[in-house]
């Protein structure tokens, strides 16, 4: 697939985005500050860095903005809105809003590895509404229900615990 993509005045000399191996998913976005200049995150501060870009995604596509590792584990530095979504119709310039998470401050360089562009397709749906939606296992239970991934074992639910004192303390009443 072809992307066009237009250079503005302020990414003249600059690297277009590039894989930096040959699996790599994501091209690699660089900061397109003045000659000379930088700026600077101080800790829990963001800041909107240029890249000097405009692109033509084909319909159907997305650009996806994301973190480079090396700046989140090194410096605490990752993109705010991650992943950032560019449109296939947007023909603005592409800039980055970054943030320090880090606890010292932290300098952009111009041509500086800032972000990753990831391009992907997309699916346009058509929303149906609904009262009742099926019924599934999962059910109604979210962030961390379902405890993928940890070796904490279940916790008593809290009604449980609940019945369980009130048994043992006959004469005090509970009420959940």
């Amino acid at each position: 697939m072809r992307v066009r993509i237009a250079v503005l005045e302020h990414g003249e000399g600059l690297p277009l985005p590039a894989y930096q191996s040959e699996e790599a998913a994501g091209l690699d976005l660089v900061a397109a500050i003045g000659e000379g200049d930088s700026i600077v995150i101080a800790p829990r501060k963001r800041a909107l860095i240029p890249t000097g870009l405009s692109l033509e995604l084909p319909k159907g596509f997305e650009g996806q903005v994301r973190p480079r590792s090396g700046l989140a584990l090194k410096h605490g530095v990752t993109v705010l809105n991650s992943p950032g979504t560019i449109d296939s119709d947007y023909r603005g310039e592409v800039k980055i809003i970054l943030i320090n998470l880090g606890e010292a401050p932290f300098r952009v360089h111009r041509g500086e590895r800032i972000a990753q562009l990831v391009i992907a397709p997309v699916t346009q749906v058509r929303l149906a509404r609904a009262k009742v939606l099926d019924a599934t296992k999962r059910g109604k239970g979210g962030f961390g229900s379902t405890r993928v991934g940890t070796e904490t074992p279940a916790r008593p639910k809290v009604k449980a615990a609940a019945k369980a004192k009130a048994s043992s303390k006959k004469s005090v009443k509970t009420t959940a």
